[in-house]
């Protein structure tokens, strides 16, 4: 694989900003790091330091480096740039996409995808809601209404006895509550939720494979990795809401969540959606996460015994000198 010599620019949630430094639990750390020991030239950035200036997209920056094995910035050397200064840019904020998050994706508007390849693109990032869009595959898709109607919500909970009611816009389980026919406080919960009924959510039937947790499959391009993890549900939780050891199992995909997961990743891959991370239980997908999916490399690396953001990384250089058009398509 020819090595590329590139700049690439990171935009990523303030609080990973705030602990760069020694945060192996986030997915930016490992590519950042596997970057800058593969020499290019890294800088990081956060959603309000974005803006545009007539018709240029910029960034206010800083540049990362490797040191004793771990990353840092310079935190007292401000750069600014035109975005396609850069030759990639991975766009990772986190969630929730409120209107500050949108603002953030217009920005891109204004950048030339044919001279800086976006990781995911922005503006596919805006058109593509992480719950809604789950059914362009509904074939995969638990049963699901998207509503703000009270009487909606209540009536799909008495037929399917158990459900789950989630808002359109959070991440890692924020908002996500268990309902059924019992639950005395399913008018508060479906009124705070629904923003007394101005507000969409998500109401999923209850997957009864998820009490034994939800497998993260990892898409890059139209390639479906083999290494992926199971999250556990936290202590008296239905849900994975701990980001720890004992919440996560070894877990192998079956044939049938591979093909389905390729399905999906080649729609996804044709609307530059590139890096993305499937929630699957029951053979069924709960979530696509496009925004700032976790890959969960620690944990699999642990559980696995090997070194997966070499495989990783690997294939981004690929998918990178794909979209440049420097490489015969492989990912697949």
């Amino acid at each position: 694989m020819t090595q590329l010599q590139q700049t690439v620019l990171f935009v990523i949630d303030n609080l990973e900003l705030k602990y760069f430094e020694f945060n192996d639990l986030v997915t930016n750390f490992w590519l950042i790091k596997e970057l800058l020991q593969r020499d290019f030239e890294v800088f990081v950035t956060v959603k309000n330091k974005l803006f545009t200036e007539n018709e240029y997209a910029k960034t206010i920056c800083w540049q990362a480096y490797v040191k004793d094995n771990n990353i840092f910035y310079k935190k007292e050397e401000p750069k600014e740039y035109i975005i396609e200064h850069f030759d990639v840019v991975f766009f990772r904020p986190d969630p929730p996409v409120d209107i500050d998050y949108i603002n953030a994706c217009h920005v891109f508007d204004y950048v030339d995808t044919e001279r800086t390849v976006m990781i995911n693109n922005p503006v596919a990032v805006k058109n593509f809601n992480e719950k809604f869009h789950l059914n362009y595959f509904n074939r995969y898709a638990p049963q699901n209404i998207v509503t703000a109607d009270a009487d909606k919500i209540k009536s799909f909970v008495r037929e399917h006895k158990k459900a789950i009611i989630k808002p359109l816009n959070r991440c890692f389980g924020s908002g996500v509550y268990y309902l059924d026919t019992e639950e005395r406080n399913i008018n508060a919960i479906i009124r705070n939720l629904t923003n007394e009924g101005k507000t969409m959510v998500m109401v999923q039937e209850y997957l009864e494979g998820a009490v034994h947790g939800d497998k993260r499959i990892l898409i890059l391009g139209e390639h479906v990795f083999d290494e992926c993890i199971t999250k556990l549900p936290g202590k008296d939780d239905f849900k994975f809401s701990i980001h720890s050891d004992k919440y996560f199992e070894t877990s192998k995909l079956t044939e049938e969540e591979k093909k389905m997961a390729q399905e999906v990743a080649k729609y996804l891959n044709s609307v530059e959606l590139y890096m993305v991370g499937l929630d699957v239980a029951d053979g069924k997908i709960m979530e696509i996460n496009v925004t700032s999916p976790c890959y969960f490399i620690r944990e699999i690396n642990a559980h696995n015994g090997e070194k997966f953001q070499d495989v990783l990384m690997d294939k981004l250089i690929e998918l990178i000198e794909l979209k440049q058009g420097k490489v015969p398509a492989s990912l697949c």
